[in-house]
């Protein structure tokens, strides 16, 4: 089953774009919000699931944000990825239901790529190790479509409670310096600080089955199918050399859960296993790719071998 952090947290940040939406401080409470939302409570110890209050009447149509418990760390920018802990509620009409809960097994979540606009001003600004309280009326979530996916209507209000953990740069790659640069019958991979890595194809014919190989060895913990992965990575086309997808383009780390099916099958092989801080060279047969339909969208033949270097950033769950 996957986590409620999937399920949950990454619909509702990828969902609405947030094109010249603000990045203001939710320091403290929203003072314009209507009482009934400012009666919302959240209660408990940080890294501990809240005890949340909602009263039994019908939502304002006002953002309300709360700093719960404030905390000491650095503030959070547009420029990083959050990980943390939440619990999430869809308040309708004059009812409440819990929709998802990243506290205990399941491990934290990260907050990566565009947040809908009330999240947005409600974590930006905000310092690590704070607890956050937001209630988020349609408007400045789903709007009136709502998101069937995860149960919300049109006319659905929002009830977060966040707890900060840490943060990533959206920009940086891994720590330390390469051991291996590959070569020989494998791509050359190049690299500088806070750079995308440059692959070089050799002349020679790809390998034809799953090839991997760590080119800066982690420190942090092994990579277990399930858990939810922030990677940057290149990849890189063998038979045109070019490369044709990048996160680093982006300046956005991209977030899997892995060893589920969620990617192509060498990602999955390749990743899993591997340790948090490490940089993976991984060339991947068609087989373990896109197979004999490729990806025609991306200029990938079904005969195309594909070069991927993939930083792990973290991995969550």
């Amino acid at each position: 089953m996957r986590r409620a952090a999937a399920l949950v947290a990454l619909p509702l940040l990828a969902a609405v774009a947030v094109a010249g939406c603000s990045s203001s401080s939710s320091a403290k409470s929203s003072q314009s919000a209507a009482t009934t939302n400012s009666v919302v409570t959240a209660t408990g110890s940080f890294g501990a699931a809240p005890k949340v209050t909602i009263p039994s009447e019908k939502a304002a149509p006002a953002l309300f944000t709360k700093t719960v418990i404030q905390g000491s760390g650095t503030k959070l920018t547009t420029a990083q990825t959050l990980e943390g802990n939440f619990v999430l509620y869809d308040w309708s009409g004059t009812t409440h239901k819990l929709l998802g809960s990243t506290y205990g097994s399941s491990g934290p979540t990260l907050f990566a790529g565009q947040m809908i606009p009330g999240l947005e001003t409600a974590l930006i600004g905000q310092k690590l190790g704070s607890r956050v309280l937001a209630v988020i009326p349609p408007k400045e979530a789903f709007g009136n479509s709502g998101n069937s996916s995860i149960g919300v209507k049109g006319t659905d209000t929002l009830v977060f409670v966040i707890d900060l953990d840490k943060s990533y740069s959206n920009t940086a790659g891994v720590p330390g310096a390469q051991t291996s640069n590959g070569g020989g019958a494998l791509p050359t991979v190049t690299t500088a600080t806070g750079k995308a890595p440059v692959i070089t194809i050799p002349a020679s014919s790809p390998p034809k089955s799953l090839t991997v190989k760590t080119l800066i060895k982690g420190t942090g913990p092994v990579v277990k199918s399930s858990q939810e992965l922030m990677v940057q990575y290149t990849g890189v086309i063998w038979r045109t050399k070019k490369v044709f997808d990048s996160s680093w383009s982006r300046k956005q780390p991209y977030t899997t859960e892995i060893g589920v099916g969620q990617v192509i099958k060498g990602w999955d092989t390749g990743l899993v296993g591997q340790t948090v801080g490490s940089r993976v060279l991984l060339v991947i047969p068609p087989a373990d790719g896109y197979g004999t339909p490729g990806s025609p969208s991306a200029g990938i033949k079904g005969t195309d071998s594909l070069v991927f270097v993939v930083d792990i950033i973290a991995a969550v769950g």
